[in-house]
């Protein structure tokens, strides 16, 4: 239940609720195992089942599982390689490093994505991932709260983590 609170909480009052994750003494281990192992999941399984199951031009099971298998091992190091962006970023913002924070920032901005999707549950509603841009805006929020980014450079360092971000997932989805 603690799980579907801090969703619910991160999605609709992410204002209020980033102080509340500031205070919380979570380690990497409870962050990754209570929160990331289970929503990184949730593209995953639906993409296995949209592809091999639902979708007019089926996946084998194998190769879906396979697929899926990678993508989310993919997905939970995407997660710490954001953090480490954002903690070895945040001097040249006027912030403050803390790995810690950073980490929370990178692991509950992702939890938009990971619930768009669901949609992957079937293949002609894809292009509503486009949702799991709101991650970009619970970033934005938290920056000045967890980081102690000034409130006029958080957007600017919104963007550029963004892109960083963005640039491995491209490759790594080309790959």
């Amino acid at each position: 239940m603690k799980l579907v609170d801090r969703v619910k909480a991160i999605l609709l009052t992410p204002r209020t609720e980033w102080p509340v994750v500031e205070r919380e003494r979570a380690t990497m281990s409870d962050l990754f195992i209570n929160y990331v192992a289970i929503l990184a999941a949730l593209p995953e399984v639906a993409h296995l089942i949209g592809q091999s199951f639902i979708g007019e031009a089926r996946t084998p099971i194998a190769s879906g599982l396979l697929r899926a298998v990678i993508s989310y091992v993919v997905s939970i190091a995407m997660v710490y390689i954001i953090a480490v962006v954002i903690n070895l970023l945040v001097p040249r913002f006027g912030g403050e490093k803390n790995f810690s924070n950073a980490l929370k920032l990178s692991v509950y901005s992702h939890t938009p994505l990971w619930l768009a999707g669901v949609f992957l549950l079937i293949p002609g509603l894809n292009f509503l991932l486009i949702l799991g841009v709101y991650g970009f805006y619970l970033l934005w929020v938290g920056l000045p709260m967890l980081m102690r980014v000034p409130n006029d450079r958080a957007f600017s360092y919104a963007i550029v983590v963004t892109v960083c971000a963005l640039f491995p997932a491209v490759v790594l989805a080309i790959v």
